[in-house]
């Protein structure tokens, strides 16, 4: 039953969301506090973003504002994605810096996700349960990891979006009214345009609000009107974006003020309701996308049909299968918090069944434990309120409403504890230095924006935003390219990376942005080609190359150092079968001590320095080099080399600037990475170093 909450005014009700935006707000600021004294995470006055996909949607309101990456088939425009939409509103209207709002949009967007925790607990009269759930929802674990200030992504619609959808569908149950219906169908239209991720999600709900309304009102002529408005809003139409929300919100509006006067029969209702949702389950492909995002995520390895490619899944760290500490965590803060909520949800559809309609969500959480991190986020606010709504329910056994509400803030607090501790030890950095900036903005004044700058796809984003150039592989785009970039990073051969390079960037253009990989290969194709042969062509320095048609730059950062073997695993592959074509062995560490010759590294690796060996485990290999790398202030690399056994399988570079030691087979050591950014060697008939510095050198193709 309904209760009617008699001691919150709706001033009051007002004021506690307030309190508890501010109180989400405020606590996201700890990162700020925690850095604004660091002149390196500075860029342009301000903190930079702590997040590699935030450059994307950046790009996409540089496009926007400044006209830039008009050459750049991958930066899209404030009618395709909501988050530049409205960051480009405000920067026009606003006197804030585009850095600025990129950095705290984030949580300025997020924290509303208390508006709709508070609503739906106002709908049974308990108003300040949902304030207490307003608190612990809006910052815990998974959610602040995901919305913090400077995490400029998508995500700070995730689960606010879906709250307000659940609202509305929840209200359409409790007051069987279709004005209420009409707001959750708008609210669907327009979802995809602020977070298309979580479409699975929000068909899911309207199934499960359909089998809710006529289970329980199949008699009510308001419960077909309802899923009418639903069931519209959510079929996809096909249109060009932004036409296709517009549709969708003119739609059900349309229904919404025609369909009650016509005075159709119910039993004309419930068939035309029957049409349209077979319609939404054929049209938008229900189970196929559902099926497809599982698929997604469970799968891995390398492709089965036509060349064996690696799938970029398996190394993300968001797709693997967490423990149940980690997934207990991220959705409330410790394990005991999840059972908590766990419980307490069990408890709250118990009572109010319309909670059932939060039940996909819950459900994509808990899908977390074989999908990956991401997927924890979607459960947390359902998480939040169902916590607090059990402490709620025990409290109720006080008779002195004091002892009642001291509990539940105890309880809270207790809740909110692990996850602010988390927060405040949350240390996340920059996604660039101030240096790595300033290396990327000199190649923006050497390069022209239609020139495409060879990195892996980690930097993709970042190379658009500072430098204006397009790249071939990015943050969203990792298919079947990331084996040419892995395979220039890694090969020995300067004219296999250059003719390589100069191939796949016209390639991708005169195929209108086509997958290089399969353009060359001829993938799946009858005329497939053997991509071992092709590759050994491509080694020729007479190979016929297409016309040059923009200028081709290298981007070789430190930072992919950490990375390099993850990058070579996509590139160190026979095509026709999927192997690995040999054992890469690539590990950068330090100095753990050092006795007489003796030189003990952090990875338990042991360098006799006098003999010029390396000892592995149980095992003694030898070193054919041992280099020392020093950069200089005008950023060159000076070397100091010794050949120890010219047989020798292994190399050392002690890469003195850095403190840091690189122990590699001598194929991985004769590598265009290796060779170009850590020794800074390179065949100047093939490449300029147009950009050097400690953190990052940029290489111009001459082909």
């Amino acid at each position: 039953m309904k209760k009617i909450d008699f001691q919150i005014t709706v001033t009051q009700l007002v004021w506690l969301m307030v309190l508890a935006y501010a109180f989400s707000f405020m606590i996201r600021l700890i990162w700020i506090y925690q850095f604004q004294d660091n002149p390196n995470f500075f860029w342009n006055g301000q903190l930079m973003i702590n997040t590699n996909d935030g450059y994307f949607f950046a790009s996409g309101a540089q496009k926007e504002l400044f006209g830039l990456h008009e050459s750049n088939p991958r930066v899209f425009g404030m009618w395709d994605y909501g988050v530049i939409f409205f960051t480009t509103l405000l920067a026009k209207i606003t006197p804030f810096s585009l850095e600025t709002l990129i950095l705290y949009m984030p949580a300025v967007i997020s924290s509303l996700v208390v508006i709709p925790i508070i609503l739906i607990t106002r709908l049974y009269g308990e108003t300040l349960w949902g304030f207490f759930a307003a608190l612990l929802g809006s910052i815990t674990w998974s959610y602040y990891n995901r919305t913090m200030v400077g995490y400029f992504d998508t995500d700070m619609f995730s689960a606010m979006a879906p709250m307000f959808i659940l609202y509305f569908l929840m209200k359409s149950t409790i007051d069987l009214n279709l004005r209420s219906a009409l707001y959750a169908a708008i609210s669907i239209a327009i979802y995809p345009f602020l977070y298309d991720q979580g479409l699975s999600i929000v068909y899911a709900m309207g199934i499960i609000y359909a089998v809710y309304l006529i289970w329980y009102h199949k008699e009510q002529r308001v419960t077909y009107l309802s899923l009418l408005l639903i069931f519209f809003a959510l079929i996809p139409f096909g249109l060009p974006k932004p036409y296709e929300y517009i549709a969708h919100v003119i739609l059900v509006i349309g229904v919404y003020l025609t369909l009650p006067k016509l005075n159709i029969p119910q039993k004309g209702l419930i068939i035309a309701t029957g049409i349209v949702f077979f319609g939404f389950l054929i049209f938008g492909n229900v189970f196929g996308l559902i099926l497809s995002k599982i698929t997604l995520y469970l799968s891995g390895g390398t492709k089965a049909e036509g060349l064996h490619f690696y799938s970029v899944v398996q190394t993300v760290r968001e797709a693997g299968q967490i423990p149940f500490s980690t997934f207990a965590n991220r959705i409330s803060g410790s394990q005991i918090g999840v059972l908590l909520s766990l419980i307490g949800y069990i408890v709250l559809v118990m009572r109010h069944k319309a909670f059932i309609l939060a039940l996909p969500l819950i459900g994509i959480g808990v899908f977390a434990l074989w999908g990956g991190l991401r997927f924890t986020v979607y459960a947390v606010p359902v998480a939040a309120m169902s916590a607090i709504y059990l402490f709620w329910s025990i409290g109720d056994f006080f008779k002195d409403k004091r002892l009642k509400y001291a509990f539940v803030v105890f309880s809270t607090a207790a809740m909110l504890y692990p996850n602010i501790t988390h927060i405040i030890g949350y240390k996340v950095p920059t996604v660039l230095n101030k240096s790595e900036v300033q290396d990327l903005v000199k190649l923006d004044s050497i390069a022209d924006s239609k020139d495409y700058t060879l990195s892996w796809w980690d930097y993709g984003y970042p190379i658009w935003y500072y430098s204006d150039t397009s790249t071939l592989i990015d943050g969203g785009k990792h298919n079947n390219d990331n084996f040419i970039i892995s395979k220039i990073m890694q090969t020995s051969s300067p004219e296999l990376a250059a003719n390589l390079s100069r191939l796949a960037v016209e390639t991708y253009v005169d195929s209108n942005y086509s997958i290089v990989a399969d353009t060359l290969f001829k993938n799946k194709q009858k005329d497939q080609r053997d991509p071992n042969i092709f590759l050994s062509e491509l080694e020729d320095s007479s190979y016929k190359l297409p016309k040059k048609t923009r200028d081709v730059y290298l981007y070789l950062p430190y930072r992919m150092m950490r990375i390099f073997p993850t990058v070579a695993v996509f590139g160190n592959l026979d095509l026709t079968t999927g192997k690995a074509e040999r054992k890469i062995f690539f590990y950068p560490t330090s100095a753990a001590g050092k006795k007489n010759d003796i030189i003990t590294l952090r990875n338990g690796i042991i360098f006799d320095v006098k003999k010029g060996e390396i000892t592995l485990g149980q095992q003694k290999k030898s070193v054919k080099y041992f280099i020392v790398t020093q950069i200089t202030k005008q950023g060159k690399t000076q070397l100091q080399s010794q050949l120890y056994h010219p047989d020798g399988e292994y190399a050392v570079v002690y890469m003195k600037s850095y403190g840091q030691f690189v122990v590699m087979d001598i194929e991985t050591f004769n590598s265009i990475y290796v060779q170009m950014f850590i020794l800074g060697k390179y065949d100047k008939n093939l490449f300029e170093l147009v950009v050097s510095s400690p953190y990052s050198k940029i290489y111009k193709l001459k082909k």
